[in-house]
């Protein structure tokens, strides 16, 4: 599952340097992130770090992007890889 940032974001910058795949970035409005880089930490951390920080609870899985943990250890081992060349 990748995780979406909803709007009742409010841009308090917490979250960016949080994201260990650099998933998350500054949208037009609010702050977004990337669901073909969110791994919700897997491979990283135990608990999705953008979750734990964020003050007003706004990052809920993406319910378009449901992944299993499989799904996003693969995604975390491709992304070391591109990241390796």
């Amino acid at each position: 599952m990748a995780l979406m940032i909803t709007d009742e974001c409010i841009n308090c910058d917490v979250c960016e340097p949080e994201c260990p795949n650099e998933a998350i970035y500054l949208g037009p409005q609010i702050y977004e992130i990337n669901p073909d880089k969110c791994t919700e930490c897997v491979g990283h951390f135990d608990e999705p770090q953008c979750v734990q920080v964020c003050p007003v609870a706004c990052i809920p899985v993406n319910p378009q992007r449901v992944e299993n943990r499989e799904t996003l250890m693969q995604k975390y081992l491709r992304l070391q890889a591109d990241a390796a060349h």
